[in-house]
């Protein structure tokens, strides 16, 4: 058995883990069988799945069930929540435009049960391309969403889920996370039947394009359609790494001063945070420049539009139109993105990498962005587009990442009835070329954030050596396990 040290912790590199039961999971009410198209936003994601996984120690509440138990209320729950949440039963089939449209056909979910031979406190969370991928979240066969939950040697359980991000993004996946855990307090014996349950909505004319389109020129910048991608670069592309760290709350207030120096303005923690990496990727670049032509490295950021186009830009708020879009099911993200030299980025302080970031997020918090960008895919359909973050066309553009924030990782509210989780993180080796960073908060709920990392191991190796002392390697030790 092959065991390693880090930080203090025995972490388990090669252990089993072993399917012991897989079936469909359908809403336990009929649903009519229709067709649910995606929005124009829906249309702009590629067909990538996201994971998500939460980790449960063994208490006094989990001692009393076994794992069938368990596993059982889970399925009950599951079924429940899947009256409201149809779309994640459902499946993605091409419509007559060659478009994907959502089949609403209560297919069901796939569940698997599974048993691995360690214990929670060996799970080695820093690296979960060995300890978490492919082996304890699910990698989805059919349908929408999938779900595994295995049980481990200590008594714990670790429940995971892969779904289609063209069907949701992190904010509708956290309310259905949410609300199945609730419907599952709602299964158990001796817990209260009143507890609130938020249902999503569906209406995609919230998102309908303009007559007629209205298109910043902004727009042709961040996005493409696909019929222009550019070739595939002719060399092999690098392959990324996931990589968990541990950020204290000193820290960050400590880069956020550093960060907001520069002209008087405070930039916000997710703005200093982006423009510290932005600065370690581009110390990565040009330790591999070697002579290349690579002088420009390039970040986005995921911003969630449902704020802007809930609010509205007139003088009165239209209550209803906040409301439904507070609980809009489906993607509402936009990837605003800057370039800059390479050299520039390791040379200039701190405070004027944060203000290039907070120019270039600026063109996204926009009610009129988020219109434009619907009209935008509007006027390019049935041809699909795509972030242009997401695609370089060679290898000499530079490396880029998009930083996705997961502040509203719902971790403590994902209580199926055995208490709230230890820990739990988003999954995301989604196999495109750009890196992917998530900062979520920490389970301790104390200020302090642990960071999904999806980057190549040069850039991973600078951030080790050259910012140790702010991104640590995740271990039990710092969640007090």
């Amino acid at each position: 058995m092959d065991t390693s040290s880090v930080g203090g912790g025995d972490f388990n590199f090669n252990f089993n883990v072993s399917v012991i039961n897989e079936e469909v999971v359908a809403a336990v009410l009929p649903i009519q069988e229709h067709w649910l198209p995606l929005s124009n936003l829906d249309l702009l994601l590629p067909p990538v799945d996201v994971g998500v996984f939460f980790c449960y120690k063994n208490n006094h509440t989990m001692a009393m069930d076994s794992f069938a138990t368990m596993v059982g209320c889970l399925k009950k729950s599951l079924s429940q929540a899947l009256v409201s949440y149809y779309a994640f039963a459902g499946e993605v089939v091409a419509n007559t435009a060659g478009e994907p449209e959502l089949l609403c056909n209560n297919r069901g979910v796939d569940f698997v049960e599974a048993v691995a031979d360690i214990e929670l406190r060996c799970l080695n969370l820093y690296n979960p391309d060995d300890s978490i991928e492919g082996k304890l979240v699910p990698r989805k066969k059919r349908g929408v969403f999938g779900v595994q939950a295995t049980s481990l040697k200590c008594g714990g359980i670790v429940v995971a889920c892969t779904f289609d991000h063209r069907i949701a993004d992190a904010y509708s996946a956290n309310m259905f996370l949410v609300s199945w855990a609730n419907m599952a307090h709602q299964t158990r014996p001796n817990k209260p039947t009143t507890i609130h349950h938020q249902k999503p909505c569906f209406r995609r004319s919230l998102l309908s394009p303009r007559r007629p389109g209205i298109i910043h020129p902004s727009l042709h910048g961040m996005y493409i359609p696909i019929s222009k991608l550019p070739p595939p670069p002719a060399t092999i592309a690098t392959p990324l790494l996931s990589r968990i760290y541990y950020v204290t709350a000193k820290q960050l207030q400590h880069m956020q001063s550093l960060a907001s120096n520069n002209g008087g303005a405070k930039r916000t923690k997710l703005e200093s945070f982006s423009a510290f990496l932005w600065k370690m990727v581009a110390r990565a670049a040009l330790r591999d420049i070697k002579g290349k032509k690579v002088v420009i490295a390039k970040m986005g950021i995921v911003v969630d539009g449902r704020k802007m186009l809930a609010d509205g830009s007139g003088s009165s708020v239209d209550e209803g139109r906040k409301s439904m879009m507070n609980s809009y099911f489906g993607n509402v993200l936009s990837i605003p993105f800057g370039a800059k030299l390479v050299e520039e980025l390791v040379e200039k302080p701190l405070g004027w990498v944060a203000n290039a970031v907070h120019e270039f997020l600026e063109l996204a918090v926009t009610e009129e962005h988020f219109l434009g960008l619907i009209d935008w895919v509007e006027a390019h359909r049935p041809v699909l587009g795509l972030a242009k973050i997401y695609c370089n066309g060679s290898h000499d553009e530079g490396p880029a990442f998009v930083v996705s924030s997961g502040q509203r990782f719902p971790e403590e509210k994902v209580d199926f009835g055995w208490g709230k989780a230890v820990f739990g993180s988003y999954h995301f080796p989604w196999g495109g070329e750009a890196g992917y960073v998530m900062p979520m908060p920490s389970p301790l709920l104390n200020g302090d954030w642990v960071v999904y990392m999806h980057l190549v191991k040069e850039q991973l190796e600078i951030i080790e050596s050259e910012a140790s002392h702010f991104f640590k390697p995740l271990t039990w030790e710092y969640l007090n396990q």
